[in-house]
């Protein structure tokens, strides 16, 4: 799909592998002048000068990635991809206020400190177009594994749709993308940490994680160049009508409409 993207600067969270990785590969690809960001710089990333090391389930973190976008003359697309969890398996009671408060810093947190430092500048220019990755998950919680982590992203998408409502009258849109299960190099070890709490086989957990979600009636999980191809999209002009909404990549999981 032609979304093109000349003279456009984008900022890309979460960008060092994965879902981040390809989006902000796909901008590249389309014209886009891409920074990026994560908690550390991958060996291989392309343009590396325009890499910038924060972590933003911190406010310093957040305030450095902030200062030098706005000292480079800030962005016209912003996407958030950064998100994940690092709690224990076992339900509820497993979760203590660090692990909460943990999941809202990375899930949600980051997301709506940055848009607090950066939105402005698109708010002046009357043009800005924004993505929230969410999950299918605040719609079908894994509870046994990731009950903070959906919670932080049904959050994550509540927020999305106010701060749609607020900023489309300032030419400025926001979405949200949720996907289901995406094949990446962190699928893996996702799949691992079940296997260990549950005392399964790795392939076992992986049945295990996929009738958990209901089955992929399409067969397959996601690839992260399909999700980069909705993003991007999603911040091109082709979608200038197209604000408040979220958008399902799931392959079908979800069974309801």
């Amino acid at each position: 799909m032609d979304t093109p993207l000349q003279g456009r600067r984008a900022l890309v969270t979460g960008s060092s592998q994965g879902t981040g990785a390809a989006v902000a590969q796909l901008l590249r690809e389309h014209g886009a002048a891409v920074w990026t960001t994560a908690r550390s710089i991958p060996s291989d990333l392309p343009e590396p000068e325009r890499f910038i090391a924060a972590d933003i389930s911190t406010a310093d973190g957040t305030d450095r990635l902030a200062e030098r976008i706005l000292g480079e003359g800030g962005i016209d697309i912003l996407i958030h991809v950064a998100g994940g969890s690092s709690s224990p398996n076992g339900g509820f009671a497993a979760l203590d206020d660090d692990h909460w408060l943990a999941e809202l810093q990375l899930n949600l947190l980051g997301a709506v400190r940055l848009d607090r430092a950066l939105v402005p500048g698109m708010i002046g220019r009357q043009s800005g177009a924004i993505v929230h990755v969410a999950s299918i998950q605040r719609l079908m919680p894994l509870y046994q594994s990731t009950l903070g982590y959906a919670a932080a992203k049904a959050a994550l998408t509540t927020y999305s749709k106010g701060l749609a409502n607020e900023l489309a009258p300032q030419g400025v849109r926001v979405n949200v993308v949720s996907p289901g299960f995406i094949s990446t190099a962190a699928t893996g070890p996702f799949v691992q940490r079940i296997a260990d709490a549950g005392g399964l086989t790795y392939d076992a957990a992986l049945d295990q994680l996929m009738d958990s979600l209901g089955g992929i009636p399409l067969g397959r999980p996601a690839e992260a160049r399909e999700v980069a191809e909705l993003i991007a999209f999603l911040v091109s002009d082709k979608a200038s009508a197209i604000t408040g909404t979220e958008q399902i990549i799931d392959g079908g999981t979800i069974p309801t409409v």
